[in-house]
């Protein structure tokens, strides 16, 4: 039996620019994935001061996450997104540039955006942290 999973956007709470306020999962098997971040195959970082190129290199190898445990972008249930950045035009400008890469549908799930001072390796713009249901 797949899990099941409803979105829910409450009439009482304000409007989403794509994401749900709610995800529920009946039943199944969860995958926690480690925070996606734009680094290649040999652990280098890509896109060096290049906030578009980090996003879809962290786009790509969420979605090559999600496929080694056979799940697919619209299977997630919860997502955090890290952007080193206070200015609320550049967090857009990264969301708007993951809702329409290869895991865009991963977005309109349970959703956080957040600007941080730091991340891990240097250079780091933007991370991914995303909680899937698992198909069965």
């Amino acid at each position: 039996m797949s899990a099941k999973i409803t979105r829910i956007n409450p009439d009482q709470l304000h409007e989403t620019p794509g994401y749900h306020h709610i995800t529920v999962v009946a039943a199944g098997r969860t995958a926690y994935l480690a925070g996606q971040c734009p680094l290649d195959r040999d652990g280098r970082l890509v896109g060096p001061g290049s906030l578009d190129a980090q996003v879809d290199q962290v786009a790509e190898n969420a979605l090559t996450a999600l496929a080694a445990v056979g799940a697919e972008p619209r299977h997630v249930v919860r997502s955090v997104i890290y952007v080193r950045s206070d200015e609320t035009d550049v967090l857009a400008a990264v969301w708007r540039r993951l809702t329409e890469s290869v895991i865009g549908p991963a977005f309109t799930t349970a959703s956080t955006l957040l600007g941080v001072s730091q991340l891990g390796f240097s250079g780091q713009l933007v991370e991914v942290d995303l909680t899937a249901a698992l198909p069965d």
